[in-house]
């Protein structure tokens, strides 16, 4: 079970870093568009978070901080819920982009911080 904790958090790290560089990199477009990578993104660093959770027991002797999990979850959820939003309005605003970057750098911030 260790071995799958440790592949699900590799997939989880590389997915967030994944929704954090194609949001970078959509900022300069013109016209602005989501990239819907981001999105995929998202969804596969939720599965993996759910992954982690439930193979944190056999990997660690200590528990698991459910108050974090609960949190980070919510913000991966939000970011998903604003995307799939974006994407079927097709608008992708200001407010949309800096919102969506917001979140994603305070579910990273909360990982390493917490």
């Amino acid at each position: 079970m260790k071995t799958v904790f440790h592949i699900a958090f590799g997939i989880h790290l590389l997915s967030i870093l994944g929704v954090l560089a194609l949001l970078v990199v959509s900022y300069k477009k013109s016209p602005r568009a989501l990239n819907p990578g981001v999105l995929h993104s998202a969804a596969t660093a939720l599965v993996a978070g759910v992954v982690m959770v439930g193979t944190w027991s056999a990997a660690h002797e200590n528990e698991i901080n459910h108050m974090k999990v609960g949190v980070k979850f919510l913000i991966v959820l939000t970011i998903l819920v604003i995307g799939y939003n974006s994407l079927r309005t097709k608008v992708f605003t200001q407010k949309t982009f800096a919102l969506m970057l917001g979140l994603t750098v305070t579910n990273i911030l909360l990982a390493y911080l917490w």
